[in-house]
């Protein structure tokens, strides 16, 4: 029995490419070919290439297929923000254009019930020859509403995207942020049933992407539509989202409440930007003294990973190699949040009594970070190394490393009950204390009770 509430419903949706044809000519590669695919033959379960021949030529093209999707299910109900999160490649994208009838799905089925206004990337459903007024009305005839209807609505988007003074002006001469911020609005605003918004709100600056996860929020609340986000910033997930799907390698791996999701992946280390390494040690940052080996982001348990948990440690760890002796050599982090606000730095304090330089070798630097510190959000991390007397900076690698610090809402002696933004760039976890002065203050009552009461008579 189909449930009236479900908007969305995925089943086992599957995506393939077919990625551009490689040619191999000659007698040779024929014979390998043949070969190998004999060989392979018996252990092949699922063929992952197509091979196409020519008649009358010794040439062959070699199809490889890529699975950006595989078995996807699920379903959405009205009023829902769903949060779907993973790393790049995981599919994400590719699911949000098959819902948005951009691609059609290889395999399975998608039942859409309601208008659907999607934001996947820069420009979507805008021509950029148009004015940003025409393209206004184009998006709202293509989601089935008449001009008088957009014309109820103009107003509010055009405020929402505080694009005034360019409504007459051609599209392609806007800047990104301006593009995502009337893009968004239109698709907001046009009463949409279903609203996709992909990772593009990310070009928008932090005060209009907060505004753009407030809107999404009283759409769903308020006016009962349903909200598919797709994004890379944890806490926004946290706390748009009541339910989350994290996909990897185009297969849904957990579905869920969003804290629940997101502690998953957050130990699960499918992220992108939490290690770097330099597997050539002459080309590495540095110089004839000292070079950078690799960077990384771990939990308090050791797993490298690119999301924290705010009530936990964070530890980055530089490995580098010294190659000349005789040298004072002083490993040194410095902090930024997603708005390039430099938060701190910190270096490996040394006396100087004990300030000697270090023989030639390979070493591994640890910074330990204290858990309820840092606020929500990306941190971007860069490693330096500088030898002292002289002072010099041997290298300097900026965004060498990022996470993302996440509050799970879940027993954090921070928040409490209250479940909102907590401002600042630093969120610690200071001692408080309270103490009841109440019998200090009683006579006071009275005298101001006695006073009160004369007053009335």
């Amino acid at each position: 029995m189909p449930n009236a509430n479900v908007v969305i419903s995925a089943e086992d949706v599957s995506k393939v490419f077919v990625i551009a044809p490689r040619v191999r000519s000659g007698l040779r590669h024929v014979i390998e070919d043949k070969v190998s695919s004999i060989l392979r033959a018996p252990f092949r379960s699922t063929p992952t290439r197509k091979w196409r021949h020519f008649s009358g030529s010794d040439r062959q093209v070699e199809e490889a297929q890529f699975w950006a999707l595989r078995d996807v299910s699920f379903r959405v109900q009205r009023g829902e923000i769903v949060g779907i999160i993973g790393r790049n490649g995981a599919g994400k994208s590719t699911l949000l254009k098959i819902l948005s009838r951009i691609t059609p799905p290889t395999s399975g089925h998608i039942k859409l019930k309601g208008r659907v206004a999607s934001l996947l990337e820069v420009g979507t459903g805008f021509h950029p020859e148009l004015t940003g007024r025409e393209n206004i009305y184009l998006n709202g005839a293509i989601l089935g509403m008449n001009s008088r209807e957009i014309r109820r609505k103009f107003d509010e988007i055009v405020a929402f995207a505080e694009v005034e003074r360019f409504l007459d002006v051609p599209v392609k001469r806007y800047s990104s942020g301006m593009y995502v911020r009337l893009a968004f609005s239109v698709a907001a605003h046009l009463e949409p049933e279903i609203l996709i918004v992909d990772e593009v709100l990310a070009v928008g600056d932090a005060a209009f992407q907060k505004k753009c996860l407030g809107k999404m929020d009283e759409v769903s609340q308020s006016q009962g539509r349903t909200v598919l986000f797709v994004s890379h910033n944890m806490p926004a997930v946290t706390r748009l989202c009541k339910r989350a799907i994290l996909l990897d390698a185009g297969k849904v791996v957990v579905d869920g409440p969003s804290s629940e999701v997101i502690n998953h992946y957050l130990r699960s280390d499918l992220g992108t930007t939490a290690q770097r390494n330099w597997a050539d040690a002459s080309t590495a940052p540095g110089d004839g003294v000292v070079r950078l080996l690799s960077v990384r982001v771990k939990t308090h348990d050791g797993e490298i990973s690119e999301s924290i948990d705010i009530r936990y440690p964070v530890i980055i760890e530089m490995e580098y190699s010294v190659l000349t002796p005789g040298v004072i050599l002083s490993p040194n982090l410095h902090f930024f949040n997603e708005e390039g606000v430099y938060l701190f730095a910190s270096a490996e304090t040394i006396p100087h009594w004990r300030a000697t330089p270090r023989p030639v070798g390979r070493y591994t630097s640890t910074a330990c970070i204290p858990g309820n510190f840092l606020a929500e959000g990306t941190i971007i991390v860069t490693a330096a190394m500088t030898s002292l007397n002289p002072l010099k900076v041997h290298f300097w690698e900026r965004e060498v490393v990022a996470f993302g610090v996440i509050d799970c809402l879940e027993d954090n002696p921070v928040r409490g009950k209250y479940v909102g933004d907590i401002p600042g760039v630093v969120r610690p976890l200071l001692d408080w204390s309270t103490a009841y002065l109440g019998s200090q203050f009683q006579s006071v009552d009275a005298t101001l009770s006695g006073e009160l009461s004369s007053t009335a008579h």
